[in-house]
């Protein structure tokens, strides 16, 4: 049995039971147990706050963990990065008043800053030659500089939103941060197993995010052309009509150009668009 640690609130633990469940792996939603067996997959739950979760994949307490890559890097432990997830995505940034003037990195030099990630900032301004004072706070960080506890923060920045309605602005991003995957160095070959069940699932769920699959009935006078705009996989399928002058092309488009493309199709010819979202994709 695989035992992976998630964290027990927030949008970290929101986005991965969305990826287990979308991974065809059902976990009761209750959590008022800190562990919990899925009922179709050798994996069982274990719900910990997200400090604490790279240590208990580093003891082998789990075997596997999902924790975001400042969590991570911060805690220091012994646990190696499987796969990075692509989700709760943020960034670590230092930020000041709004009203200061920024000179660059050296105007932190000799200069307080508030922050929850104090071993991720000392080695980065180690790393500039920059001497600072750092004051560790937990929660609320933003309020630092306007109760005249630090001079400028260095906290999760998502949105900005937060910084502007202290005062803040963001003057440095030190590093980008998302949801990864972390591992026991000491797992078990069988435990691995699994692991690679789940990893194939996870892959195959990723693959599918923000593509569609598109059918269109086109006419073969224009089909080279309309083949050509096509970013697909591979070939596009396609399938003849009970009028032969007509066929049914069938293909994969990504979001992000799926709108020019199909505008091309349409002046191509192309008629009857239908599109469909994708679950997953097996490559």
């Amino acid at each position: 049995m695989l035992r992976i640690a998630v964290q027990s609130k927030g949008r970290l633990y929101e986005d991965t039971i969305q990826l287990l469940s979308e991974a065809d792996i059902k976990i009761s939603s209750s959590r008022r147990t800190l562990l919990i067996q899925s009922t179709n997959f050798p994996i069982e739950v274990l719900y910990l706050r997200d400090d604490d979760i790279p240590q208990s994949v580093a003891t082998g307490v789990a075997d596997i963990g999902v924790v975001g890559e400042n969590e991570f890097q911060e805690r220091g432990e012994d646990a190696e990065v499987i796969e990075k997830l692509g989700f709760s995505k943020c960034r670590l940034s230092l930020a000041i008043p709004k009203e200061v003037e920024y000179t660059g990195l050296e105007w932190f030099d000799g200069k307080k800053v508030a922050t929850s990630y104090p071993n991720i900032l000392r080695k980065f301004m180690a790393s500039k030659g920059i001497n600072i004072e750092i004051h560790v706070i937990t929660g609320s960080v933003e309020i630092s500089p306007g109760i005249g506890l630090a001079d400028a923060i260095f906290d999760i920045v998502s949105s900005g939103s937060t910084l502007v309605s202290n005062n803040l602005r963001e003057v440095e991003v030190v590093m980008q941060s998302e949801a990864i995957l972390i591992g026991d160095k000491k797992m078990s070959d069988e435990k691995r197993q699994t692991l690679q069940e789940l990893l194939f699932r996870i892959g195959a769920v990723r693959q599918a995010e923000d593509k569609k699959y598109v059918r269109m009935n086109v006419p073969y006078e224009r089909l080279d052309e309309i083949v050509s705009v096509l970013p697909g996989l591979k070939s596009p399928t396609i399938i003849p009509l009970a009028d032969k002058e007509w066929c049914c092309v069938h293909t994969v488009l990504d979001q992000r150009r799926f709108w020019e493309i199909i505008g091309r199709l349409k002046e191509l010819g192309a008629q009857g668009i239908l599109v469909t979202p994708i679950e997953k994709m097996i490559l």
